[in-house]
């Protein structure tokens, strides 16, 4: 319970928990699932709540006609009852050289968006699956139930940034791995070299409901160094001098609304759900009132 309760402060406040129990993740796509769930269904089946009656046509099955109902109508009607499933949950966290930028940093705020969303998948018997994306994914529990929390988060607590992450070749790797369908929202700041395209076209071919959460430190969108600089890359150890004036700055925020743009415009042609997030955010309020807005949760 203490090692529990230990995983638990860090990286979700006790008192979010609550909150997070009444919150259900949204789907624009309706899957089939392969176990029965707290979560209600869009298809009608057979569990015992009912939902409605319709009139009876040849080759239904007979043991839903309501006998008592054609007692008093003399008219066959079948009774219809709300079916309810399990789904895929998966939260895909970049944990990139990139990613330990800002204060706090990328990875953190990733860590504690994906723990968060993982909950709630929890709490609805959602199959839930929160992986770093490469070789450190592979370690991951597939996990049910909300006493499973602690095992999820315990995973979260061991990732560190890992150097330089292909996010094509991560995807699919993930892939490979899991052949379910459902739910899955990519967590990163998308800085890769080789771009990001090939990865989401990876997601989107296998029919899952896409989010992308987009991170960017305050830092990154407006930084405060001047004067003669030498960058180095943090993941790959390229080396640039530069003088930092106005004129780069002006620049550099062109090139980073261009990105930005690219990214949420490749969403948009795929139907992939684009959520820009900055670190600055709070997570009581990304969670609950932002995610909630931008149709994650419900």
């Amino acid at each position: 319970m203490t090692e529990s309760r230990e995983h638990t402060d860090t990286l979700l406040p006790p008192a979010l928990l609550a909150r997070l129990e009444r919150l259900e993740l949204a789907s624009r796509k309706i899957f089939r699932g392969q176990l029965k769930g707290e979560r209600r269904s869009r298809r009608r089946g057979q569990s015992v709540e009912f939902d409605d009656f319709r009139t009876y046509v040849p080759g239904d099955d007979l043991r839903l006609i309501d006998w008592n109902l054609f007692a008093r109508l003399d008219q066959l009607f079948l009774k219809l009852f709300q079916e309810e499933e399990d789904r895929h949950f998966f939260a895909l966290i970049d944990s990139s050289s990139s990613m330990k930028f800002g204060e706090p940093s990328k990875l953190l705020v990733a860590k504690q968006l994906a723990a968060a969303l993982g909950y709630v998948g929890l709490c609805r018997s959602d199959r839930v699956c929160v992986q770093a994306l490469g070789p450190e994914g592979r370690k991951a529990p597939v996990l049910r139930s909300r006493s499973s929390l602690w095992r999820m988060l315990k995973y979260l607590e061991s990732l560190e940034d890992r150097g330089q992450t292909s996010l094509s070749e991560a995807v699919r790797d993930f892939s490979m791995q899991h052949t379910g369908t459902g739910i899955v929202v990519l967590i990163s700041d998308f800085l890769d070299k080789e771009g990001f395209e090939s990865a989401l076209r990876m997601l989107v071919n296998r029919r899952m409901d896409v989010y992308v959460m987009h991170l960017l430190a305050e830092e990154e969108l407006d930084p405060v160094l001047r004067g003669d600089r030498r960058l180095i890359d943090c993941e790959d150890g390229d080396v640039s001098e530069i003088t930092i004036n106005q004129y780069a700055i002006d620049k550099y925020k062109s090139n980073v609304s261009e990105f930005i743009e690219s990214l949420k415009s490749f969403c948009a042609r795929r139907s992939i759900a684009y959520v820009p997030i900055s670190t600055e955010m709070p997570l009581e309020h990304m969670v609950t009132n932002y995610l909630r807005q931008r149709g994650v949760v419900r």
